[in-house]
């Protein structure tokens, strides 16, 4: 297995710690990896949030498949702890966009949710996205939660959840290791699509990302920390920026 490398923000809860470390484990093992560039301002930052420190770090690779894929971990004092990922696919494959995010604080996970969202008109994932997340085992958590107003951009496999013991976290953990052991395979196993498709899978990546800049949980932080002009332009840059509108006519 390929080390992990550690950033100075895994001192955060253990399961967004395992989880981050899970996450670049399956990227490492199952991807062809290459960096990715991200403005060197963005890649580690501080600030202050309502008194207490807040920290973001911010990890990114791009692969044949992937045009970027993005692990942040934010911590602000010794209150909050967030993970977040995505894995951007490039519109020449027909794949899912995988998201990925944890928030904690007081040493317990306050919200969890996965998914792999579907990128086409119908909102319907690939036939064979679908055989395989349907033959994992259903966990049947505790304590799910209700999906944002602009949640419909997720797939049916979606699950969000509140973790409500020790057991729940290890089997959120296992059933994201197994969603993205089933993406990677995918992906390295999928072709290039034809131009019109493309068309539609950019149009849809448009669509999540719009819809998930309408988080304004998210940005609120961001604004109270840093200011609405630097808080825009995290979100448009490093968090759910648009992929480029090329050779698609």
């Amino acid at each position: 297995m390929t080390p992990v490398s550690s950033p100075s923000l895994r001192s955060q809860h253990t399961l967004i710690r395992r989880l981050a470390d899970a996450i670049e484990s399956v990227w490492h093992d199952r991807l062809e990896l290459s960096p990715y560039s991200i403005p060197a301002e963005l890649g580690y930052v501080e600030g202050r949030l309502e008194g207490e420190k807040l920290t973001i770090e911010n990890r990114c690779y791009q692969t044949p498949q992937f045009r970027k894929l993005h692990l942040e971990l934010a911590k602000v004092g010794a209150n909050l702890d967030i993970l977040h990922c995505v894995m951007f696919p490039r519109v020449e494959y027909e794949l899912p966009m995988f998201g990925c995010d944890l928030v904690g604080g007081r040493g317990q996970i306050s919200a969890a949710i996965a998914d792999l969202s579907p990128l086409n008109q119908e909102r319907t994932l690939p036939s064979a996205y679908t055989a395989a997340l349907s033959n994992l085992p259903n966990p049947n958590f505790s304590q799910p939660r209700e999906l944002p107003v602009w949640g419909d951009i997720f797939s049916p496999f979606c699950t969000f959840i509140r973790p409500g013991s020790p057991e729940e976290e290890e089997k959120f953990l296992a059933m994201v290791r197994k969603f993205l052991e089933i993406h990677c395979t995918q992906a390295i196993a999928s072709q290039p699509v034809s131009k019109t498709q493309q068309a539609e899978i950019f149009a849809a990546q448009q669509y999540y990302c719009t819809k998930q800049q309408q988080n304004d949980k998210t940005r609120r932080v961001l604004e109270k920390a840093f200011g609405m002009d630097w808080a825009e332009h995290y979100m448009t840059t490093i968090l759910f920026d648009l992929p480029e509108a090329k050779n698609l006519g």
